[in-house]
């Protein structure tokens, strides 16, 4: 397996302010950096994959749809397509990384409820999104990792079965499941075994702890989850996700009102140890 660090611990978008963190990266052995995509252009992540490839690393992707405006559950046809449309734009930006994982909720814009589940003609809907994106991705040697969030950010994939039957129906090889582990803390009767029962379209993996902070430190079983993944045959990226407060905006998305650690240098280094340490 190949061990990440989810840039969203510094920024939703990598310039060259942050350059110099793909050298510290590299320094405490990671292999890879997880990148942003929801700003930029084209140009920029070209520029932004050779500053990558200069620091001995690779990169995987993440992204989350802009809002209500490019939604495509949503019961208008123009907005759908928006989501469609910005999706594809994810997929050029990848592309231009040299990446081939493009992981996030790509089926919903978050924080928008209807105040029930997911309806039959919703589920219709994603999936014919879900399938021309797959379509689109898989010209340039991509895979979708769509990820099952917790029921206070989301409706329509909240469990990792849920997701399971949603990537059966789109029926895209290059179409699959980003497994969070913050997220089946929260969902999962047994997030360990659901992995086994359920896991069988897992195509990413983000090591997030239950208060979001720095992995080990709370009680997310990642030892019997690596154990679970291993035993199913994964062996593709494991991404650390940690959020802190440093992104306004973000920090407010994802509800942290208080500091998780001391520092993003230690989150760097105490991570990468805790799960070589596994």
């Amino acid at each position: 397996m190949k061990i990440g660090l989810n840039f969203l611990l510094w920024t939703t978008h990598v310039t060259d302010e942050h350059f110099h963190l793909f050298e510290m990266l590299k320094q405490n052995g990671y292999d890879g950096a997880e990148i942003p995509v929801m700003s930029g252009n084209i140009d920029h992540y070209k520029i932004l994959s050779d500053v990558i490839k200069d620091n001995g690393l690779e990169c995987t992707c993440c992204t989350a749809l802009p809002g209500p405006h490019a939604d495509p559950i949503s019961p208008d046809k123009s907005v759908r397509q928006a989501g469609l449309d910005y999706l594809k734009w994810c997929i050029d930006c990848v592309a231009a990384l040299g990446s081939n994982i493009l992981c996030g909720p790509t089926f919903q814009a978050l924080g928008s409820f209807t105040g029930t589940g997911p309806t039959i003609e919703e589920k219709q809907r994603v999936l014919e999104v879900h399938q021309t994106i797959a379509d689109y991705a898989a010209q340039s040697n991509i895979t979708i990792a769509t990820e099952p969030l917790n029921r206070f950010e989301c409706f329509f994939l909240n469990t990792l079965a849920d997701a399971d039957q949603h990537v059966e129906d789109v029926g895209r090889d290059n179409f699959g499941i980003l497994f969070d582990t913050f997220h089946a803390n929260i969902e999962e009767n047994d997030p360990v075994s659901v992995i086994q029962r359920y896991g069988r379209n897992i195509r990413h993996v983000h090591f997030s702890e239950n208060n979001r902070g720095i992995p080990g430190t709370g009680h997310v079983d990642f030892a019997g989850t690596l154990k679970s993944l291993r035993d199913l045959g994964y062996d593709g990226w494991i991404v650390a996700e940690v959020f802190g407060r440093a992104l306004p905006d973000l920090a407010a998305a994802t509800c942290i009102w208080r500091d998780m650690f001391e520092s993003p240098e230690q989150v760097c280094s105490k991570t990468y140890q805790f799960i070589t340490n596994l």
